[in-house]
């Protein structure tokens, strides 16, 4: 008897990026999440986890370069290529008319502390799945 040899091959997950979290925003996130869970509960187990794999840190020490409430970030998409701008905010703030999207939105929960050069995926509403590059962050020139 003989035995194959082939090698093994293993799939490889992609590693989440690092991410960071404004911890004035915290326990308004967590609420959300905690409130979508009955409605919506794969994006809020999402939001839960990325919120508990994250460092928290004092507004003062929030890096300028890092996706949170009320900044504006550019992304690109890896697969079409297309790069647009929007500004992440919460629910009660969201106008896609105006590229105001909402942190409870599968995009909003992959974005959420991601900082500019960071690559991620996410699953749109279809089940497609998207790999965006973070291109840009900066502070929206209005409030959320």
């Amino acid at each position: 008897m003989t035995l194959s040899s082939a090698p093994s091959r293993k799939t490889r997950t992609p590693r989440a990026p690092k991410i960071v979290i404004n911890a004035d925003e915290l326990g308004h996130i967590e609420a959300l999440a905690e409130g979508a869970l009955d409605r919506n509960p794969d994006l809020a187990d999402r939001l839960l986890g990325e919120l508990g794999r994250a460092r928290i840190v004092k507004p003062a020490k929030m890096p300028a370069n890092v996706v949170s409430i009320g900044r504006k970030v550019t992304y690109r998409d890896e697969t079409t290529g297309q790069v647009k701008s929007v500004t992440l905010v919460y629910p009660e703030d969201a106008d896609i008319d105006r590229q105001r999207i909402s942190v409870m939105t599968p995009i909003g929960v992959a974005l959420l502390g991601l900082a500019e050069g960071a690559s991620f995926f996410w699953d749109t509403r279809d089940d497609e799945r998207k790999t965006l590059t973070v291109i840009e962050v900066a502070q929206s020139a209005e409030n959320p």
